[in-house]
């Protein structure tokens, strides 16, 4: 089977010490993937590697059939902190990441183009502010419009909203969400807030306790892609995810290595949907939770 993104048995060591070891995972074109984990298990580094800013000690990441070996505009970045030029204003930042991937637009294109993102995230009429002009909120709009208008392949975003207040937060997930739903962005995303998991991903990876970190469950989100934050929380199901991921993070995330033992196949990840039956097992030889690529598959490289 075909997938978009593949992690392939990436591990992460310095020196003697692995931060993870052995991950697996794939993702479909236009899925929203958020990892959840405790501090030092590596979720960061993993966001570095795809995004090319790190390499794996071992194994390798395939995006749309290409082996990551370094930085690309395919792959756009949104960190905790705003990063923006403090010199330029909300259009120049954006203009600067749109003229990085349109290198012969003219300065009319680029601004066009530059434009159309900052309307998308609500910033219509700020356009010729600085940064120290803008709110936290704002500067964080800033910051995706800018990943955004590059048209990235995936969007990677290490707690985008954590630094927020709680109202400026939940503004910036609807608008997140209501973008990438619009336009079938992929998304990458690391965070601790399981509502915001719960609210914003298709998909939520849970990630066993650092060092020598793995991937131990993946939630597949039962709610209806159309959700609303007014009432997300009303669907049948929703305190059972929410149960589920606050059970692994307490307990579980220590003890699941020493639990799952020589039974714990890297490679076959479980799929859970807490609240419903569990479905009956899957043949191995039709089994697609995890890529398993043929070597040699992956001979194109992004720079």
């Amino acid at each position: 089977m075909s997938h978009f993104i593949a992690i392939e048995g990436i591990s992460r060591r310095f020196g003697a010490t692995a931060i993870f070891e052995n991950l697996w995972l794939a993702m479909a074109r236009g899925e929203f993937v958020c990892v959840i984990g405790h501090s030092g298990c590596g979720k960061t580094t993993i966001l570095n590697i795809l995004a090319g800013l790190d390499a794996p000690s071992e194994g390798t990441v395939i995006v749309d059939n290409k082996a990551i070996d370094g930085p690309s505009l395919d792959r756009a970045v949104i960190f905790q902190g705003h990063s923006l030029l403090p010199w330029r204003t909300v259009l120049g930042n954006v203009a600067y990441a749109v003229s990085s991937r349109h290198r012969g637009w003219s300065r009319g294109e680029v601004n066009a183009h530059a434009q159309k993102f900052i309307d998308l995230v609500g910033l219509t009429g700020a356009e010729h502010k600085r940064p120290s002009e803008l709110s936290g909120g704002m500067k964080q709009r800033v910051g995706i419009a800018r990943a955004l208008s590059i048209e990235p392949k995936i969007m990677l975003m290490d707690e985008p909203f954590s630094a927020l207040d709680a109202l400026t937060r939940g503004t910036l997930q609807d608008e997140v969400r209501r973008i990438c739903t619009d336009t079938g962005q992929t998304v990458f995303m690391i965070t601790h807030d399981v509502d915001e998991a719960i609210y914003l991903a298709d998909k939520v990876v849970l990630m066993t306790n650092g060092p020598g970190a793995v991937l131990a469950e993946i939630v597949d989100n039962p709610l209806p892609k159309a959700r609303a934050r007014h009432d997300f929380h009303k669907h049948p199901l929703y305190y059972a995810v929410r149960n589920h991921i606050l059970d692994f993070l307490v307990e579980r995330s220590r003890t699941f290595r020493a639990q799952a033992g020589a039974s714990y196949d890297p490679r076959r990840v479980p799929h859970i949907t807490p609240g419903l039956p569990e479905p009956a097992p899957v043949p191995d030889a039709v089994q697609h939770d995890v890529v398993h690529r043929r070597a040699g598959t992956a001979t194109n490289h992004s720079s």
